[in-house]
């Protein structure tokens, strides 16, 4: 079942509540959104008019003394036909910041109250207009940081990851009905499952959630993108490599070792693929106080990174100089990373990508190493490493059939695979113990409702729509 936090039986909520719906600042126009059983009351006492339902209707919206506070568009959607699943009504005025307090403060006059962050979201999703994972889809769309993304979000939004869910929510419980049904009849239960193909049932189950759980990794990639750092020796052209990335000069770039003390961050995106690319200070000894404070900031960005391309110069010939290879040898053995080769052109080497695992001249590396080789003074080589990052990252070129996943999403769905691959096991067995099965799949069950909230507590409810924002 759905949490408690409001009504679970589609009644309305004892309050109302309001917000300013559009961001702040000036505009040309501003919502007030309103939701809630007193909304007739609250219309009638702004617009001193009866609305038509679902109908546009300019009209001027007064104040406690019948003064002119705005004039604009009042929109009334009675309830369950709205957004909340209760009566609503919009208030679009001229987009002032006074002007839209003014009509929140009369809302709130009549009988409203503020609504918290999420509120008209959560109101929607406890009366059944939204699912859970519907609803995180509109705080995505809003959020989203690239246009593939914000398609991804937008499929959320409309159903597509929920519809997947609930194939697969659906296909367990029949499954179930073979399995709980077995425990009252264990005599005949081993041949009541071999005849209903319950092994290979839960085989097809099995494999269709690790598709969706491929796809949900490039969505939550798409959400949430990557941080990459660039790490190297000073004078590497670390700063270059982030301008020709950034496709503007975000980064100063001189001859002199040393330039850039502090890090620098550009967001970009490659393919749909939102990034951070964090430009630190060169790594060498020295006494300078305020380049060592500059060195301490780029191990903790390196810290802080999905993946790192550690610059070295192409000038010898391919290989790693010493100072080089203990840059890599005080890398963190789980961060992902990358060896850039940088100024081909003036080394008069091709660009290209050298997939060697151990670099040379510097000893054992720690893991394998891709060592890609370009100019970024020129830009050639630049699309390379763009298709290696992209690569490291497990990110693929199409992505228009992901739906953004979260983190939550992929814990359910990873939980769900290991209690169905337990199931698997145990069906395969010459006497299958039934309780196990049963118990697993039951899990697997559990798992997968939660993305969509099915199975949902409180807390969790509460943690995801306050991080909306407020008027949504």
């Amino acid at each position: 079942m759905r949490g408690t936090l409001g009504n679970k039986d589609g009644a309305p909520a004892p309050d109302t509540i309001a917000a300013i719906a559009t961001p702040a600042g000036r505009g040309g126009v501003g919502v007030v959104r309103v939701s809630g059983a007193k909304v007739p009351a609250i219309a009638a006492g702004i617009v001193r008019r009866q609305l038509a339902p679902r109908a546009a209707t300019l009209a001027a919206f007064r104040g406690a003394h019948d003064e002119v506070l705005d004039q604009g568009i009042a929109l009334y959607f009675p309830g369950p036909r709205s957004y909340t699943g209760e009566d609503v009504l919009e208030l679009s005025a001229h987009g002032g910041p006074m002007v839209l307090r003014l009509l929140l403060g009369r809302c709130l006059e009549l009988g409203a109250r503020l609504a918290q962050p999420g509120e008209f979201t959560q109101r929607a999703f406890l009366n059944g207009k939204l699912d859970l994972a519907q609803a995180e889809g509109v705080a995505d769309l809003i959020a989203a940081a690239t246009a593939t993304a914000a398609r991804a979000a937008a499929r959320s939004l409309t159903g597509a990851f929920s519809n997947e869910i609930g194939a697969l929510v659906n296909a367990l419980i029949e499954l179930r009905m073979y399995t709980e049904a077995t425990l009252d009849f264990p005599e005949e239960g081993v041949e009541f499952l071999r005849a209903a193909d319950v092994r290979g049932r839960v085989s097809a189950i099995l494999a269709q959630v690790s598709l969706v759980l491929a796809r949900a990794k490039q969505g939550a990639l798409l959400r949430d993108g990557l941080a990459v750092v660039l790490v190297g020796r000073p004078n590497v052209g670390k700063s270059s490599l982030l301008n020709q990335l950034a496709g503007d000069a975000v980064a100063i770039v001189t001859p002199i070792a040393g330039t850039t003390r502090d890090a620098v961050r550009s967001q970009i995106e490659i393919h749909g693929i939102p990034l951070t690319i964090v430009d630190t200070a060169g790594l060498r000894p020295t006494d300078d106080p305020i380049e060592t404070l500059g060195i301490e900031r780029t191990w903790a960005a390196v810290a802080c990174a999905d993946v790192a391309l550690v610059l070295v110069d192409a000038a010898a010939g391919g290989g790693i100089a010493e100072e080089d290879a203990a840059i890599l040898a005080q890398m963190p053995i789980d961060l992902r990373r990358l060896v850039v080769h940088n100024k081909i052109d003036l080394a008069g080497l091709a660009p290209r990508v050298d997939p060697r695992a151990v670099p040379a001249g510097g000893g054992e590396s720690a893991r394998p190493e891709r060592h890609v080789f370009l100019s970024a003074k020129t830009g050639t080589g630049i699309e390379l490493l763009r298709q290696e990052i992209l690569g490291i990252a497990g990110a693929h070129q199409d992505m228009e059939g992901a739906f953004l996943a979260r983190a939550r999403h992929l814990v359910a769905l990873r939980d769900a695979i290991g209690h169905l691959d337990a199931a698997a096991r145990h069906a395969a067995g010459a006497k299958p113990p039934l309780e196990f099965l049963a118990e697993d799949l039951r899990a697997a069950h559990t798992a997968l409702a939660a993305i969509t909230g099915e199975f949902a507590p409180d807390d969790l409810l509460s943690i995801i729509f306050s991080r909306f924002c407020i008027g949504k």
